[in-house]
């Protein structure tokens, strides 16, 4: 067999999270029929991809030291198939870029004559209509306070001069992710898969992602526990607001457990009866425009899309009236709030209640410990005591022997 690689590097938010669970959970599968997608823990090529492109990243950077060199090698290892999966790829440098593709084994402008890697790139790209509020969101939830109209500024600059602006183009602008990730490889290896509308078949954007890895004609398990849901506009306000007045007082080992996952994922994305978060109406014309240069860039490429690229183009205009998250409904949020509190006292007493197990476990281990150290005579006395203490006779021959103990220590 020959070495190929189908490299993933996002776009976020187009379905990235579910289908690398789908990967993680169906790894032994997967190589029965020579694909490997090589991760030990669910979050491994998210630490090879930090560890590439040297990002920070609430401390898990440390985590992440060798851990791309480590991937790396075990896709040259394996003789078929592998898979890279993670959109925070979509921002690496052209320096990086190089590197990871050298250390994949890929050789100047795809050759694989000489015994290269055939490495395929696969961009999974959504229409900045939904694209935008979804990245604002992103940020609230991991600790950013600023409100949603500053983060519409900030994307708008031209200049894009402020990490926010830098770092959402870095992921979202598809021509450059391209142009970057791309340049030395043939067109017909990049692979584009388009996020159906909203209103598609359910099911249609994991068609697209299996056309895309060889994967339609597998039996895989399809159920997923990860995901990265949306929040209403009043959620993700409640959140924003938590992120301004007590982000700071939570490091991030306590912020992604209690805020992002209970909070964020587990609480607040039930609530679908909230409006949802949407794009400004007088935004469209512009998101309009910028698509239609994206798309017909795209075209001239020849690019192999798997959907269709009209997809990019999204609503045309607004499917419902715009709530702003930064004046959400009173109401709203304080519903949503009794919510949150509800869900911290329920993780309050589960916690409690843990505890309390875990101190009984060790005082039970605790006396184990005793007792094993405690010699045989002793433990026979206490096994008799407790045989006396169990009836009234015992009791009463027991208390004879005290006292008249007692007596014998007096009178010596």
């Amino acid at each position: 067999m020959s070495r190929r690689v189908l490299l993933h590097v996002g776009t976020p938010k187009t379905g990235t999270s579910y289908l690398q669970d789908v990967l993680f959970r169906n790894r032994a599968q997967l190589l029965k029929h020579g694909i490997s997608y090589p991760a030990d823990r669910f979050d491994a090529q998210f630490l090879a991809a930090l560890d590439l492109m040297r990002l920070r990243w609430g401390g898990l950077e440390q985590d992440a030291v060798g851990a791309w060199d480590l991937l790396a090698q075990r896709i040259r290892d394996h003789d078929g198939t592998s898979i890279i999966s993670h959109e925070i790829l979509a921002t690496a440098s052209r320096t990086q870029v190089a590197r990871a593709l050298e250390s994949l084994g890929h050789q100047p402008g795809g050759d694989t004559s000489d015994g290269g890697t055939e490495v395929h790139l696969i961009l999974s790209v959504r229409d900045l209509v939904r694209q935008i509020p979804a990245e604002w969101q992103e940020n609230v939830k991991h600790r950013a306070a600023f409100r949603y109209a500053r983060f519409l500024e900030l994307i708008r600059d031209p200049e894009r001069s402020h990490r926010v602006g830098a770092w959402f183009w870095g992921v979202q602008e598809i021509p450059d992710i391209l142009a970057r990730w791309g340049a030395d490889i043939p067109p017909e290896r990049i692979h584009l898969v388009t996020v159906p509308p909203a209103d598609g078949p359910k099911d249609e954007l994991w068609r697209r992602f299996s056309l895309a890895f060889g994967l339609d004609d597998l039996d895989l398990d399809l159920g997923t526990e990860r995901s990265n849901p949306s929040l209403g506009v009043p959620e993700s306000a409640l959140i924003r607001r938590i992120n301004r007045a007590a982000a700071r007082d939570l490091s991030p080992a306590h912020y992604r457990p209690l805020v992002r996952e209970l909070l964020a994922h587990r609480t607040f994305s039930k609530r679908t009866g909230s409006p949802r978060l949407g794009l400004p109406p007088d935004l469209y014309p512009w998101v309009r425009e910028l698509t239609g240069s994206w798309i017909a860039e795209l075209t001239e490429k020849k690019y192999d899309v798997i959907g269709d690229l009209e997809d990019l183009r999204g609503a045309p205009r607004p499917t419902g009236p715009f709530v702003d998250p930064d004046r959400p409904p009173p109401r709203q949020v304080n519903n949503a709030a009794i919510d949150a509190i509800k869900a911290l006292l329920l993780e309050a007493a589960h916690r409690q209640a843990e505890n309390e197990r875990l101190r009984l476990e060790l005082e039970d281990a605790r006396r184990e410990i005793i007792r094993a150290r405690t010699p045989r005579l002793m433990r026979s006395m206490e096994w008799t005591v407790r045989r006396l203490e169990s009836n009234d006779t015992g009791r009463k021959a027991l208390g004879v022997y005290r006292m008249a103990r007692g007596r014998n220590s007096r009178s010596a």
